[in-house]
């Protein structure tokens, strides 16, 4: 029987799913696994009973729960990979690349250096990608990041008085629109609908398939409607509880719709 586990590679990371046949993984315990990248240290954090919208062809082997051989290795890779920041931060300046890393890190083989980075502009890495190749003899993948991965690296306060959503508990970063704002009837202020990132708020996200439910069959503000009160215009939406105000003949109604 082939068992499905819930893995990430770090405390605040996404989930990425693994299989195996042979080893049991108890929660929280630590495994080597296949990637396209090579071997990875990670943490088992589910066991997942079905898998939906993944090919589980395309789903790789958990290798081996982890040793303290391997433990120890990947403890020397975090290491190793703070002291390439440095060196490549180094290089950096040489080169006069526009550039501020953010993060880097070895696969658990050592097969491929991944150096996460922002900018404002398109970089020409590729002076900067021989030198660290030449230091450290593996793979250089260079990846240029936004600013959402920038503050889920650095953290921080949001207006809501909390740590920001990204660093506490987001896996992975969904698309948020300026509609989503339109929809909460939210004024269309950056101050009000940004995050630290300067990106529309991550939170617009949670409460907009209901917004959009509640909105169903409601008028827009401005919008000329008849009522059982006479013609007259929208003037406010109070979109949670399905009602609206109009003004008819300069006397304010309100109208309630099913919910």
């Amino acid at each position: 029987m082939i068992n499905y586990y819930g893995v990430t590679f770090k405390d605040d990371g996404k989930v990425y799913y693994f299989k195996t046949e042979e080893i049991e993984c108890p929660l929280n315990v630590t495994v080597i696994v296949e990637t396209e990248k090579g071997l990875q240290f990670g943490k088992v954090v589910s066991k997942v009973e079905k898998i939906k919208g993944i090919d589980k062809d395309s789903i790789k082997d958990i290798i081996r729960i982890s040793t303290k051989e391997d433990y120890n290795q990947y403890l020397k890779n975090i290491k190793d990979a703070k002291e390439a920041i440095s060196y490549a931060n180094n290089c950096i300046n040489d080169l006069e690349l526009n550039m501020n890393i953010i993060d880097a890190s070895f696969t658990f083989d050592r097969k491929q250096l991944i150096i996460s980075f922002i900018s404002d502009e398109r970089v020409d890495f590729r002076e900067l990608a021989k030198m660290l190749a030449g230091k450290y003899h593996t793979r250089i993948e260079l990846r240029q990041v936004g600013a959402r991965d920038k503050a889920k690296k650095v953290g921080g306060i949001g207006i809501c008085g909390k740590e920001l959503c990204c660093k506490q508990f987001l896996n992975s970063m969904q698309s948020v629109t300026i509609n989503m704002a339109k929809n909460q009837n939210i004024a269309l202020n950056p101050s009000k609908i940004n995050g630290s990132c300067g990106r529309l708020l991550c939170c617009l996200n949670y409460e907009d398939e209901e917004y959009r439910k509640c909105l169903n069959g409601m008028p827009n503000v401005g919008q000329v409607v008849k009522t059982p009160f006479g013609e007259g215009n929208v003037i406010s939406l109070d979109i949670l509880n399905r009602k609206y105000k109009v003004s008819v003949n300069n006397d304010i109604k309100e109208i309630e719709l099913d919910k």
